[in-house]
């Protein structure tokens, strides 16, 4: 199975530009999500792009992988655009991707999990999930996603 992986962040894009690596761009949250799918036997591509609706838009549009992971954008500043980018595309949305996340976040941050837009779909048979920014975040989210991709990729298929 591929994922790939974008992390959205505007300041680190403007400090290391487009890499294609998470130790290119000093990204903890990154390396945690690839290291994980890669130990789960399966392929990450990594990609740092900046935050903007049209910019995230256009890397769900054009993967060609069996899912996605946006990790970054889903806070509540004005420069936090993911949510609004990806979930207009969604066909099928999976709340209770977002919800676990939230409940299961409680433990480790509170009532600020309430603060969390963590939120899935699916986009033209390709599940989309997208996670707050930091490596808690990103350690919790990539541990949840890959208990049930494949089951989620199997019902998408049918």
């Amino acid at each position: 199975m591929i994922i790939d992986v974008v992390v959205a962040s505007t300041s680190r894009y403007s400090r290391f530009g487009p890499v294609a690596d998470p130790d290119g761009a000093e990204d903890l949250s990154g390396r945690i999500i690839l290291e994980r799918i890669r130990e789960a036997g399966h392929t990450g591509n990594y990609q740092l792009l900046p935050d903007g609706i049209e910019t995230i838009r256009k890397a769900v549009r054009l993967s060609q992988a069996d899912a996605m992971i946006i990790c970054g954008g889903t806070g509540l500043t004005h420069l936090d655009q993911t949510i609004e980018a990806v979930e207009p595309l969604f066909e099928k949305e999976l709340p209770g991707f977002g919800e676990i996340f939230r409940w299961q976040s409680m433990g480790e941050v509170g009532t600020r999990a309430m603060l969390t837009r963590a939120a899935a779909g699916v986009f033209r048979k390709k599940p989309v999930f997208c996670l707050p920014g930091s490596p808690g975040a990103a350690s919790l989210g990539i541990e949840l996603i890959l208990a049930e991709i494949e089951h989620i990729l199997k019902h998408v298929m049918e």
